[in-house]
């Protein structure tokens, strides 16, 4: 993918609604596809009851980046779909927060190697929202399908 088409890709997923609403950004991404941070500030939009993030804006942070990761770097001869996902609150999150999202090229390996022996994968990724002091606001595990497409 050219640079120029990366950029506008980065600036319509930060004009996404659901992203857009919550206040969702991407901040940080390698050019390789192997790591993204995003952060979302604590707004009205995303503020529960009780003055601190909504859960599912803290899950939504997180929702399909691992997927976007893998189909960049595995490519357009793979379906890679998220199958399941967890999430487990730590701390309430009373700041803005960001989650890191890594998939080193050495998973990405591995992967392929799987699918030469095996239809599917299920590789399970997790990553760790951090509100503005570093404080672990919530896990999020998620399981993802992986396969070769069908020619």
């Amino acid at each position: 993918m050219s640079a120029l088409r990366q950029k506008l890709l980065d600036r319509l997923v930060n004009f996404y609604p659901p992203f857009l609403g919550a206040g969702i950004r991407v901040v940080e991404r390698a050019e390789d596809g192997t790591y993204l941070r995003v952060r979302m500030p604590l707004t009205f939009w995303n503020r529960n009851y009780v003055g601190v993030h909504y859960g599912g804006s803290l899950y939504s942070l997180c929702d399909p980046w691992f997927m976007l990761l893998l189909m960049k770097q595995l490519g357009p001869k793979y379906l890679v779909w998220d199958k399941a996902a967890s999430i487990r609150f730590i701390a309430p999150g009373k700041s803005a927060v960001t989650a890191e999202f890594h998939v080193p090229a050495e998973a990405v390996q591995d992967i392929r190697q799987q699918l030469e022996q095996q239809r599917k994968v299920e590789p399970k990724f997790t990553t760790q929202v951090l509100d503005s002091s570093g404080q672990l606001v919530a896990e999020v595990e998620k399981l993802l399908y992986i396969r070769k497409k069908d020619s």
